[in-house]
């Protein structure tokens, strides 16, 4: 595989990121309205930890950077939470 078809192949996987990424943001979008009307803290951090915990299990060598993106990736949900129920 040269490199033109690393970057190809990359692109793909960008776009399918970026899918899933919006999705999850939407259902993001519904856990704010949850918490929101039943009094809930946006963060929950012993299910944070069971994510980084479930999503790193088998991560290998890579574990430090799953890791990361996990964290960042709650960050950024709990951000937009935070916008969506004014907290």
């Amino acid at each position: 595989m040269d490199l033109k078809d690393c970057r190809d192949r990359i692109d793909a996987i960008d776009d399918q990121l970026a899918s899933l990424f919006k999705e999850r943001m939407e259902v993001a979008s519904k856990v704010a309205e949850y918490k929101k009307e039943h009094g809930l803290p946006v963060t929950d951090s012993a299910r944070e930890k069971q994510i980084l915990e479930d999503r790193t299990a088998d991560a290998g060598e890579l574990e430090p950077y799953v890791r990361r993106f996990f964290k960042h990736l709650m960050k950024l949900s709990k951000e937009y939470q935070k916008e969506q129920t004014g907290k």
